[in-house]
Formats: structure tokens, C-alpha cells, sequence
């Protein structure tokens, strides 16, 4: 299957963190990049605007901008010549699905086919064939493990932002090592502790950010919350978000809810939880 890894506006933080797939040599056995920006390829990217070069997946890595061009081409050009010819179209990361960390006041820039939540009809034409996997950086494992899905052409369902539902349908807090200290609302006081929850004062994403961090772990190995380090949301249309790092709450209460948790269920859980003195959390936080 051939690969054609198009680099727009973005930090490269999608093609290191590709780069860091621990299986890439067999991957690479399976799939032909006929352009990637810093793997050695067969053509350049003077070669991919000016010819015509068989492709079977565009993956459009980067945030969209009007005006922008790749080898004096515009990058309309080059998205509308090969995303006529892929069978898919995959965006490699949030800036190219939402647009990400680029965006500002303006309109002209954006995703490939939604700034932030909102959807646009710049490329409404590829949008049937469009897998959008989010995520600053992205997984590597889920990169990899979608394309191979479309290479033994699994239907693979989505969501509304045109993610992989078998990645993106759980939030982050599931499967999170510090649950138990959520559920009796036990603070971690301080970044890299290895105990205690940090969605009440440091501004955990996990309960309503959609991804898989905390069950494909990275690197085969960890995940920010493991490590005592909050989510940031960063596979959400909203990343990233003002005061990061911050809990806002209204008398005491979260303004932001876990996804599908509704207020009064919450205030409920959270006054029989405080309830309770659960000696072996208290000790360990405590020392």
C-alpha cells in the first residue's frame, strides 16, 4: 500500500512521535511512502506536485491554511489531485482535524474538514473517505493500526469527528490508574505525584477527553496521568484550552462535569464519597 504523508503547518511532533513506533521496521515492510517529509523516499515533493504518482492514502499531517503552498504548488492543488485518486484520506493528528494550535481569530486556517467543532465545506468532497485520527502528538499505534484496518479494508465506524470509534470511543479516564482517588474525591497536591486524582485542582482532561492513552500505553510503557502529569484534551476540537493546567469550579463544584454525568448524579456521588475516610488513600498521600 502506498503512503503519501503530506507536512503542513505543524511542529513535526506527528512524524517524531511516528518515528518512535517500536514495530516501524515490519510496518515499513508492509507500506511505501512515496513522499514523506524526513524518511527517504523514491520522489520528492517536487516530483509529488508535478506528476502524477499512483497513491492508495493521503495522510495530511498540519494545520490548513489558505495561501500556504508546498513546492510553489497550493496545497488545494495538491489535496484536491490526490484526494480524487486515494481510497482514504487520513488527518495525522489535531492541528490537521481541527485545526489545533495555530488557530486564531482569523478563518483561514483550519482542519481538513472542521475548525474546532464546527464543520466547513472547503473539502466536503473527500469527506466520506476520511478517517481523522486526533491527538497532539499523535498515537503511533493507532496511526499504524488504522492504516493496516484499511489495508485489509476493515469497516471501520466513526464518530462525528470522523474518528476511529474503536479508538476514540471511551474517554481517557477510562482505564486510568488513579480512578479509585476520583470516585472518593482525593486530591494529588502536586505535579508527579504517584497518588491522587488531578481533575480537582490541576485541571485533568480525562473525564471528557475521548482517546485511548491510558489503554494503548506509550512506548509500550506510560501515560501523562500514570506519571502524575494531568491530561491536557489534546485529541478534543477545543485543544488546547485557556488555563490548562486550572480547575474552574462554582462553589466548589467542577464547572465541567465527566462527559455524560449529569449534575445531580454527580453532587450525589460526590456527598456519599466525602463521606467516607478510606485509611489507606490518606496514608499514602499524607505519608
Amino acid at each position: 500500500m502506498k503512503l503519501l504523508w503530506l507536512n503542513l503547518l505543524s511542529c513535526n511532533g506527528n512524524v517524531h512521535s511516528f518515528l518512535n513506533y517500536p514495530n516501524i521496521e515490519n510496518f515499513l515492510k508492509n507500506f511505501t511512502f512515496i513522499y514523506h517529509p524526513t524518511l527517504d523516499t523514491s520522489y520528492s515533493l517536487k516530483d509529488i506536485v508535478s506528476k502524477d504518482i499512483a497513491c492508495d492514502v493521503l495522510l495530511i499531517d498540519g494545520t490548513l491554511e489558505d495561501g500556504h503552498t508546498k513546492a510553489d504548488v497550493d496545497i488545494k492543488k495538491i489535496i484536491n489531485k490526490y484526494g480524487q485518486k486515494v481510497k482514504k484520506i487520513i488527518t495525522v493528528g489535531t492541528c490537521a482535524s481541527f485545526g489545533g494550535i495555530f488557530l486564531n481569530d482569523e478563518t483561514t486556517k483550519y482542519g481538513l474538514h472542521f475548525r474546532q467543532k464546527l464543520e466547513h465545506n472547503r473539502y466536503e468532497q473527500f469527506k466520506e473517505k476520511t478517517i481523522n485520527i486526533s491527538g497532539c502528538p499523535i498515537h503511533p499505534e493507532i496511526l499504524v493500526n488504522t492504516l493496516y484496518s484499511i489495508k485489509k479494508e476493515y469497516h471501520l465506524k466513526l464518530d462525528q469527528y470522523l474518528r476511529p470509534k474503536e479508538f476514540f470511543a471511551t474517554t481517557i479516564h477510562n482505564g486510568c490508574t488513579r480512578n479509585e482517588y476520583f470516585e472518593y474525591k482525593i486530591d494529588n497536591h502536586k505535579f508527579g505525584n504517584l497518588e491522587g486524582c488531578m481533575f480537582y485542582e490541576h485541571g485533568c482532561q480525562g473525564p471528557y477527553t475521548n482517546g485511548s492513552c491510558n489503554k494503548i500505553l506509550w512506548n509500550e510503557v506510560n501515560s501523562k496521568t500514570r506519571v502524575g502529569h494531568p491530561c491536557m484534551g489534546c485529541t478534543e476540537p477545543t485543544f488546547p484550552k485557556e488555563n490548562l493546567f486550572e480547575t474552574k469550579t462554582n462553589m466548589g463544584i467542577p464547572q465541567y462535569l465527566p462527559l455524560g454525568v449529569p449534575k445531580r448524579a454527580y453532587l450525589s456521588l460526590a456527598g456519599v464519597a466525602k463521606a467516607f475516610t478510606i485509611e489507606r488513600f490518606h496514608t499514602k498521600i499524607n505519608g
